[in-house]
């Protein structure tokens, strides 16, 4: 019997240039931060017009080196109960208490309304999502501004993704970017700081450099340095990153077109005036306990699928943080919502054969 050909969820889009560009370095001598990181920190600020971009090793240690710097210790942080627990994890490790708050059903994200119920007059700072690339809706950072509270946007799927002509990283007081392989541009492992926040942009500097400034270290730091090997990665990735969301976007559209002549299935969330990401393509099963099966029959076809993503009060570590409603929705997206496979490989036919299984699935 002949193995069914597999279908992957992700796969990163790199090849030779990136080989080339970490030979160069190798040819250095110079591995660790330096002048390649400092090249892909500006390709990236210049990419989305933001004034400061600091690398770092990943997009949750970006969350917490602001979070740090802003110093919250003690004070009460809104995220979104639906979100992966990074989120919330770098709350805790900023020694901030996370506030779990509920999404909206449609776009997964947290919206201004949802905000203002949370907020609380002694909060300084709230750290929404941009989750699977689908931007924020722009109310929430006006909304933000009139209760005084800065926005650091946990915008790890959303490099590229825009509201009208601005891009995500550029909106938000401090935004955070992932570099895992799942993500539109990859380093391997690494994130990215952007802010127009002179000040900040300095501490959160000098907290991944041990807390060094000049010659002397001011304040306790830790090592968050994104190495030149894998910045040369990023430098080549970022000339490719219209290319590759161009392609997301396709593939995207035809999901939809299959999708939505399907009943019992909600083809993945587009908002007006944006460009989303599609880092995930995550679409809603409506027929309840069907999300699951549907992954079983996919997986007995080889072909790889994933939930969305967390409900974070359901998981133990998460229990017994402080909730604002009944979260029903952010559990509802845990149980029902389903990714599907969306990369440079995946073809029109795998597409239609991936579409047929789930019709298939929903009629039994």
């Amino acid at each position: 019997m002949t193995e069914k050909k597999l279908i992957p969820l992700a796969v990163p889009d790199v090849g030779e240039e990136e080989l080339d560009e970490i030979r160069k370095v190798m040819a250095t001598g110079f591995l660790t931060e330096g002048n390649t990181t400092k090249e892909f920190e500006k390709s990236v600020a210049d990419y989305i017009g933001a004034k400061h971009a600091i690398a770092v090793t990943s997009c949750t240690t970006g969350l917490h080196a602001v979070l740090e710097c802003l110093d919250i210790k003690g004070q009460e942080v809104i995220v979104p109960d639906y979100t992966y627990p990074a989120t919330a994890e770098a709350v805790v490790l900023a020694g901030g208490i996370p506030v779990l708050v509920d999404v909206d059903i449609e776009s997964m994200n947290m919206t201004s309304v949802i905000l203002e119920e949370a907020y609380d007059e002694k909060m300084t700072v709230f750290s929404p999502v941009s989750w699977a690339g689908v931007p924020l809706e722009k109310g929430i950072y006006q909304k933000a501004k009139s209760l005084g509270l800065k926005c650091l946007e946990d915008s790890a799927c959303s490099l590229g993704a825009k509201i009208g002509d601005d891009y995500v990283g550029k909106i938000a007081d401090y935004s955070c970017f992932s570099f895992h392989p799942r993500k539109v541009i990859t380093t391997g492992e690494g994130g990215m700081i952007t802010t127009d926040n002179d000040e900040i942009a300095e501490k959160c500097y000098s907290f991944k450099h041990f807390g060094a400034k000049g010659s002397s270290f001011e304040t306790i730091g830790t090592n968050y340095k994104l190495s030149n090997v894998l910045s040369a990665i990023g430098l080549i990735q970022m000339r490719k990153i219209e290319k590759i969301i161009e392609n997301r976007i396709q593939k995207a559209k035809i999901y939809e077109e299959l999708l939505s002549k399907i009943e019992h299935i909600k083809p993945a969330y587009v908002g007006e005036n944006t460009r989303q990401t599609f880092q995930s393509y995550t679409c809603y099963v409506e027929k309840e306990e069907y999300r699951d099966k549907i992954r079983n029959a996919l997986a007995d076809e080889n072909i790889q699928s994933q939930i969305g993503t967390y409900a974070l009060h359901l998981e133990p570590a998460y229990r017994n943080m402080k909730k604002v409603g009944n979260l029903e929705n952010s559990k509802k997206l845990f149980y029902n919502a389903l990714t599907l496979p969306l990369h440079k490989n995946l073809t029109q036919e795998d597409q239609e054969n991936i579409c047929k299984i789930i019709k298939k699935t929903l009629n039994k």
